[in-house]
Parts: structure tokens; sequence; C-alpha cells
């Protein structure tokens, strides 16, 4: 059984670590690769580019969606 809080704060900063220690390892391992591509294009090829700055917004909304998803799927 998986401590839904803690679930929720390891996807916030790592997204689908959370996932993953829910023991949901498909799910997570797909939101640390949208997490890691939307870095991987947004923050590499448009380094100074408007795109940039969205990035930033981009990564807290997966960020939030992964720990609100981990806290649902963790039972405690």
């Amino acid at each position: 059984m998986a401590n839904k809080y803690l679930a929720a704060i390891l996807s916030f900063f790592i997204p689908g670590l959370g996932q993953v220690y829910a023991r949901n390892i498909k799910k997570g391992i797909i939101y640390f690769l949208v997490a890691f591509v939307s870095l991987a294009i947004i923050g590499n090829f448009f380094v100074d580019s408007i795109l940039n700055s969205f990035y930033y917004i981009i990564d807290i909304l997966i960020s939030i969606y992964a720990a609100y998803d981990a806290y649902l799927i963790a039972k405690d």
C-alpha cells in the first residue's frame, strides 16, 4: 500500500515517480517521457524564442497533473 501524499509529492518533483511508487510503472514511464520530451523540445530547440517561457508553464502543469494522478492511484 502506497501513501497517497508521498506519491503526489514524488510525482510533483519528478513526474512519473509517484506512479512508479504506487506500482503503476507503465503510467510512470509515460509521465516521465512526456516531461522529458517537453524539456528536450521546448527547452533546447527554442532557447531564444518566446516558447521557452511557455516551457515553465507546461512543466508546472505536467507536474501538477502527474501529482494529482499519483494521488488518485495510490491507495492509503
